[in-house]
């Protein structure tokens, strides 16, 4: 047993998501400072966004069969390539508004293999360093959390000190670090390298196994229920992290720093509800604690930003969001360990991520052609409307109703999310584990 590979894949996704925050506030505002125009901001957005779907959806194949430390690393790799070409080539008066939105395309496209690589890793991972998965997750949680609120806050500063184009610098930094720990230092666990019986490679046995994966998601009515829900609020969150809060911040909360604290409070108050739910969540039904958990990290957001033109009211606001947005993953994390088993990890979690974040690419261009047509106030307003009644989706519906613990059948049982196996739902905190699709404004 040995921890460094476990250390080492936290740490690279620690560094990886900091980066990560460092874009999500650089490129937009990149745009802004360029272009002045938020239809252009939300261009961008769709670019980076769409290759994120195809890349999730058929991913999970690709994982099994390359290796998820080779894919991990790689992704990190072109990632950092991508990034930096941005500010030189703007730098060189080389950088056309479509090599942009290239660049940004690329990016989206090799970014989310590497993130599933890393999370459907985190259970042997996990065994391999001799805790449990539960543990492992949290850390992982945690460490991610943590360097979403510190990338925010840094980016806010940054820019206002230094320009969007060192940040974009910054970010391609922490991709090429993320890539080295991984390469170096997650060896020895097997289910890290390419596995064994994934077979050669053909478009029929590749659509058989993204089909199974498929299968798997639709027969479970809750399962099915998280993807479509997070899958609108994901294109809502979109809309809000790449066009609407920036337009805001420039428009009226004081410029990036204002943004990059508000993000970072949004964060850090994620993360304290992480904690919070880790310490008392499950004496608490859990589908009430997810549905008001998201009606308060949604649309109020949305209402306090279009009505209010200072940064105090928003500021109490995205806090009181961040507590809610951190009991979200907690429990979908729980719920997904307990209903999928281990050989279709990678493959439900690509078309489950694919799913959620099929309406990303929309929320941007969405949101920046109303602000251009309407102004931001009318483009957040109707993006709340919306997010309120997405949200409103696990009260209404009974399906939610399995997402309480059940005793888990016997084997050769199919357990509520349905099985594929003879060997039944694995159990909680055991290796058979699958990430959850991830609100993106959590």
């Amino acid at each position: 047993m040995s921890r460094r590979p476990l250390a080492a894949v936290l740490a690279a996704n620690t560094v990886s998501t900091a980066g990560s925050s460092l874009t999500l506030i650089g490129v937009p505002w990149f745009v802004l400072q360029t272009t002045g125009s938020a239809g252009r901001a939300g261009v961008v957005a769709f670019c980076a966004t769409l290759p994120v779907v195809v890349a999730a959806l058929v991913g999970g194949p690709v994982i099994d069969r390359i290796g998820r430390r080779r894919v991990s690393a790689a992704s990190d790799l072109v990632c950092a390539l991508a990034v930096a070409a941005i500010p030189l080539l703007h730098r060189a008066h080389l950088l056309d508004f479509w090599m942009l939105c290239a660049l940004m395309a690329v990016t989206g496209l090799v970014h989310t293999p590497g993130l599933t690589a890393r999370s459907v890793l985190l259970p042997n991972l996990a065994e391999h360093a001799g805790t449990t998965v539960i543990r492992a997750a949290s850390l992982y949680d945690a460490a991610s959390r943590g360097a979403r609120m510190i990338g925010a806050a840094a980016a806010g500063v940054l820019i206002a000190v230094l320009g969007a184009e060192a940040v974009l610098l910054v970010d391609a930094a922490t991709y090429a670090v993320s890539a080295l720990l991984v390469a170096a230092l997650v060896r020895g666990v097997p289910a890290a390298d390419p596995q064994p019986g994934t077979g050669k490679a053909s478009f029929a046995r590749y659509r058989a196994e993204l089909g199974e994966g498929l299968a798997f998601l639709t027969r479970s009515r809750l399962l099915l229920g998280i993807t479509v829900m997070v899958m609108a609020t994901n294109g809502l969150d979109q809309g809000w992290a790449s066009v609407l809060l920036p337009v805001d911040g420039r428009d009226d909360l004081g410029g990036a720093t204002a943004v990059g604290l508000l993000m970072s409070l949004f964060g850090g108050s994620a993360l304290l509800g992480a904690l919070l739910y880790g310490a008392w969540g499950e004496r608490f039904p859990r589908r009430t604690v997810f549905a008001a958990a998201f009606l308060l990290s949604g649309a109020p957001r949305y209402a306090v930003a279009a009505l209010t033109d200072t940064a105090l009211p928003l500021a109490v606001t995205m806090a009181l969001a961040g507590l809610g947005a951190g009991m979200l993953n907690p429990v979908l994390t729980t719920v997904m360990y307990e209903k999928v088993p281990e050989e279709l990890r990678s493959r439900v979690a690509g078309v489950g991520t694919a799913g959620c974040e099929l309406a990303m690419p929309m929320g941007g261009l969405a949101a920046g052609l109303l602000a251009d047509a309407y102004g931001a106030p009318t483009a957040l307003l109707a993006f709340g409307g919306v997010y309120l009644l997405a949200t409103l989706s696990p009260l209404a519906f009974p399906s939610w109703r399995s997402m309480e613990r059940t005793p888990l059948p016997p084997d050769g049982e199919g357990g509520p999310g349905g099985t594929v196996s003879r060997r039944g739902a694995p159990r909680l905190g055991s290796a058979s584990a699958a990430p959850p699709p991830r609100p993106s404004g959590s």
